[in-house]
């Protein structure tokens, strides 16, 4: 979440005509992040976040947006996306896509503890299973056919080693097939940054952006590759077993899951280094931009490549 295209009070009082929400008392970038341009939004009637999207087009951002309001509707502690007087999520700011969302309450914590990691366990589940009634379908757009299309993009600037580890990972993934996985819409991006704690409750999950229909494994892997590592990237197992025996007591793994859980570690850990390579590389300008060490993620593939744990039973 950055700061690409500028919005100023006085566009954004305009604007706000549109919707039921009150006049503007306060505008204010948000910095972190590197995909959609975002604002704190205060207006005498609530707290939302705007978001421009840089990227995504028009066609594409029903999915997000209804995904959201959906699992709102269904108990999930998420944004819920502020119709404007024509009843439309989706409107546009300064030429590009731009919808306004209710902003919730709480901080990231990036130290977790094993009953925060427990929390997101839960979470995630109450979310894949709120999921299976959303009918809308979009694949995962940082899925296996991106890997394809980006790594070619960043090879020019990796190392020989580097380079052999990216050409083996993709290798080892295409001979590996999940259809038998249980599917549906998921995060796909639930890092600790991306939920907020209200003291010890979950205040909310946000940023769902890259989300998609992709084997529900794949969101469990790509959760427990940021919440439960230790500083070297292993797994930590006291946090994974917390995040792990919670999302089992609401969704339990099937053995097909049980099977392809070490590949999916690895699927998760690659997806996120390959796109932390290409925006380190090939970055957009922008006005606030937070670019992510690739290193971080390169470090957890080869462990993973390494061995994994297996799924608790």
């Amino acid at each position: 979440m950055s700061v690409f295209t500028t919005v100023t009070p006085n566009q954004l009082s305009h604007w706000l005509q549109r919707y039921s929400i009150g006049t503007l008392v306060d505008l204010k970038g948000i910095a972190s992040g590197i995909e959609n341009t975002n604002y704190f939004v205060t207006t005498d009637q609530g707290r939302y976040v705007l978001t421009l999207f840089e990227r995504l087009a028009p066609r594409e951002l029903p999915f997000y947006l209804d995904l959201m309001a959906h699992l709102a509707h269904h108990g999930i502690a998420c944004p819920l996306p502020i119709a404007d007087q024509d009843n439309s999520l989706l409107g546009e700011l300064n030429g590009k896509p731009a919808a306004l969302v209710t902003r919730l309450s709480g901080e990231p914590v990036m130290q977790p503890a094993p009953a925060h990691c427990a929390s997101i366990g839960e979470v995630l589940a109450d979310m894949h299973i709120a999921g299976r009634s959303y009918g809308a379908v979009q694949h995962n757009p940082r899925g296996p056919h991106w890997w394809v299309w980006a790594a070619p993009q960043v090879m020019p600037f990796l190392d020989t080693p580097k380079a052999a580890l990216l050409r083996n990972e993709l290798e080892f993934q295409s001979q590996h097939r999940h259809d038998a996985l249980p599917r549906g819409p998921v995060h796909a991006d639930l890092f600790r940054d991306n939920v907020l704690f209200d003291g010890p409750r979950v205040g909310g999950v946000i940023d769902f952006y890259f989300a998609g229909v992709d084997a529900l494994l794949y969101d469990v892997a790509v959760t427990l590759n940021d919440w439960c590592i230790d500083a070297t990237g292993n797994i930590d197992a006291a946090r994974s077993s917390a995040l792990l025996g919670a999302y089992r007591a609401r969704r339990d793994f099937t053995p097909e899951e049980r099977a392809a859980w070490p590949v999916m570690l690895r699927a998760g850990a690659l997806r996120f280094w390959l796109s932390r390579l290409f925006d380190f590389y090939l970055p957009r300008p922008g006005e606030m931009t937070h670019a992510h060490d690739p290193e971080h993620f390169r470090r957890i593939l080869e462990l993973r490549i390494g061995g994994a744990a297996a799924l608790p039973t």
